[in-house]
């Protein structure tokens, strides 16, 4: 199995992870179809608990605080199984590794069968890919990246994503309002709007839709299957879409990712991110 550059460049553009090491501990409020919804960061993972409130519509609306499940570490591992699809390529269930230390470095291994195909290495100014079937390496730049998409990327988004928290903290003057089983918040930074639903049950981040103007580029996620890890509550399963209109044609493509974790690892244990490009690798 061939695994390109626009698989390589959007697994890591669009990571994300959530599952246990334990047994399963399925939440209440886990939806076999949710809609897909939201991202866009700018900011990293919050402390575990971001107070907000939501207003009730009417003239005697009362306040009501809800507490955001979010989730903080200093290390995070991963191994998973993540189908991909766009309009070149197809792929099911490649192994997927990931490490992680908190707001600075992601490490990424795709292996397929016994073989490793790919290796990326993610920091807060540079993405370095190594794409073992071809020998070659792609470096990159966040802005570059970004417009490559003409979708705004960044670490903070990477990261926001991977552990499931709010992208972007509530500001003063913005409202939650409830709608079914969530509470949404829509939020603007720029040319990205934000609707942000938390579950009414766990409190836990559960969809996410972002919609970028005037390109009408939209990020759509969806957790599911929250599942006890340490002191937090994980999607085991998720759901990534990201339609956007490419610049070379002006034809509007969708890439759709999900991701199935076989196991996750909160620690204080320090890391390593092992990345090297052989010499006579050529850079693309």
């Amino acid at each position: 199995m061939k695994v390109n550059l626009s698989f390589c460049i959007a697994l890591i553009s669009l990571a994300l992870f959530s599952a246990c090491h334990r047994q399963r501990q399925k939440s209440k409020e886990q939806s076999n179809k949710d809609t897909l919804a939201v991202v866009q960061a700018d900011t990293l993972s919050r402390p575990k608990r971001d107070s907000v409130a939501v207003i009730k519509p009417g003239p005697e609306a009362e306040e009501i605080k809800v507490n955001i499940e979010n989730v903080d570490f200093k290390y995070l591992t991963t191994k998973s199984k993540i189908s991909f699809k766009n309009k070149d390529q197809d792929i099911d269930n490649a192994n997927v590794s990931m490490r992680m230390r908190k707001d600075s470095v992601l490490w990424l291994q795709i292996v397929v069968g016994p073989i490793e195909v790919v290796r990326g290495l993610i920091t807060r100014d540079s993405i370095q890919i190594i794409d073992r079937h071809n020998k070659a390496y792609y470096q990159y730049d966040f802005a570059s990246l970004s417009q490559k998409f003409n979708f705004q990327l960044s670490f903070d988004l990477i990261q926001s994503i991977l552990v499931g928290n709010m992208p972007i903290p509530k500001k003063p003057g913005e409202k939650f309002k409830k709608e079914n089983d969530y509470f949404m918040l829509r939020q603007n930074e720029g040319k990205i709007s934000l609707e942000n639903y938390i579950g009414e049950q766990n409190r836990r981040l559960k969809k996410l839709l972002v919609t970028e103007q005037p390109s009408k580029n939209s990020l759509t996620l969806n957790y599911e299957d929250f599942t006890q890890l340490n002191n937090y509550l994980f999607p085991y399963t998720s759901l990534i879409q990201l339609d956007y209109e490419s610049k070379q044609d002006q034809q509007r493509y969708q890439t759709v990712f999900r991701i199935k974790h076989q196991k996750v690892e909160l620690s204080e244990k320090v890391l390593s991110f092992p990345f090297s490009i052989p010499a006579k690798y050529e850079k693309k």
